[in-house]
């Protein structure tokens, strides 16, 4: 399964997907996948946890909160080690850490291990995020790119999807649940370790070569992949303190970082949407029907997101989902008593979730794995992602309390003047949309 240099420019210079494609989605995707399976997941570990370990709200809401926390930090580690050393060096480790992560919470003997556990998970998670971008970015066609860089963070959908199932399942199978939580989050693990060695083997980036060759080998590099340019005969030394790139930044950063808050609104809604259908179920109806709702109203998204990405381009996607959820949430702080209004409240959330996926939730990931030069690209990317994780922090921990303080309608109107915030700050970003990276690097 190994991905060999020839392969590589192979698919960078392609537009049509091969296997090769596609295996490079297995492989940067997976991580994306254990990581949503393991948001999910965790929900329910706590369920089970609370009861055996008599855990307090505050050690569930740590819990919960050392893995963003640590998922920002390895975002931006990572980020900047793809940068410094290069994709093929560090590619893989993220994935490694967050299999001994998941399998030291499975183990995990006390709720103190279990934090500790969690933090690695989470570094592990984070890191994910710049250096699948940047591989998958640098080693896809320019026709194609937006496709191939939303299959990678669209395999979050199956582990959206697969998690709930499978935990309604052992339920359903009425597992002690003193093993069931190690058991759901030991499995975790598998899709990680699968992929581990596919990552150490892939070759480094015709991008990554490009811009770090001393100049003669530089030139060489730029004929074999066909590039005609002078420009892959310098090397670069690009900061992200120039003010293009600030601009960039602010803009990518502060879309993630208003998707997250925002994102904060399909919880509550879902939540309450819930408590209607299944009050007085067990724990396994609700993970079941949790799957349910995100296969009918979220993965159409991702799948749309992906296909029509390349033709209407991220700004437009991106705008148009902000938009769109921002009509959403306004409509239901409108109609915010769920037992008068329920089909439509259900036909609002539904909308929402929707364009959540087919708008910001996936080109937030996209846009910033392509409008940056090389040599930060990776670094820029975690530094998005981080802020996004910041913005999720805040949405899980502040609005909580305004909900209870103020109302579900107090919540919903603030968090549609955050993606209406969220669609201007959009603008600050260029459209890459059938544009190369090599352009990029000419700015």
């Amino acid at each position: 399964m190994e991905i060999k240099s020839e392969n590589m420019e192979s698919m960078h210079d392609g537009s049509k997907l091969s296997a090769l494609h596609w295996r490079m989605v297995i492989t940067a995707g997976i991580g994306f996948f254990t990581d949503a399976y393991d948001l999910f997941i965790i929900g329910v570990v706590t369920v089970l946890l609370s009861p055996l370990w008599h855990l307090s709200t505050f050690q569930i809401s740590l819990l919960n909160a050392a893995a963003l926390a640590s998922a920002a930090f390895g975002a931006v580690f990572f980020g900047w080690l793809s940068d410094r050393f290069g994709r093929k060096k560090m590619y893989g480790f993220e994935i490694m850490l967050l299999f001994f992560g998941t399998v030291f919470s499975a183990i995990a003997p006390n709720y103190t291990a279990l934090l500790l556990a969690r933090i690695l998970v989470g570094i592990g998670i984070g890191g994910d995020y710049p250096t699948s971008a940047a591989v998958t970015s640098e080693c896809a066609h320019r026709k194609n790119r937006g496709l191939l860089v939303l299959l990678v963070f669209g395999m979050q959908a199956l582990g959206l999807v697969i998690g709930p199932l499978l935990a309604s399942l052992f339920l359903f199978l009425h597992i002690p649940e003193n093993y069931l939580w190690r058991l759901l989050l030991a499995l975790g693990a598998i899709p990680a370790a699968s992929v581990f060695m596919m990552r150490r083997r892939i070759t480094e980036t015709s991008q990554f070569l490009t811009q770090q060759a001393p100049v003669e080998v530089s030139r060489s590099v730029s004929y074999f992949i066909g590039r005609k340019s002078d420009t892959y005969g310098k090397r670069y030394t690009q900061t992200l303190l120039k003010k293009r790139w600030i601009q960039y930044l602010i803009g990518t950063a502060g879309a993630w970082f208003f998707l997250d808050i925002a994102f904060y609104g399909n919880s509550v809604s879902s939540m309450l949407i819930m408590e209607h259908l299944a009050s007085g179920l067990s724990l396994s109806t609700h993970t079941f029907m949790s799957a349910m709702m995100f296969l009918f109203f979220a993965m159409p998204g991702y799948i749309l997101a992906a296909r029509y990405v390349d033709r209407t381009g991220r700004k437009f996607l991106q705008m148009l989902g902000f938009c769109v959820m921002a009509i959403c949430y306004f409509c239901l702080a409108l109609v915010s008593d769920i037992s008068e209004h329920f089909f439509i409240f259900l036909i609002l959330f539904g909308i929402s979730f929707f364009f959540v996926n087919f708008g910001p939730n996936t080109t937030t990931f996209l846009i910033p794995s392509e409008i940056y030069p090389t040599a930060i690209r990776a670094r820029a990317h975690g530094i998005s992602a981080a802020v996004g994780k910041i913005g999720a922090f805040l949405g899980a921990f502040i609005l909580p309390t305004v909900l209870a303080q103020e109302g579900f309608s107090s919540v919903m109107y603030y968090i549609a003047a955050v993606s209406i915030a969220g669609i201007f700050i959009t603008l600050l970003v260029p459209e890459m949309r059938h544009t190369s990276l090599g352009e990029i690097e000419e700015r």
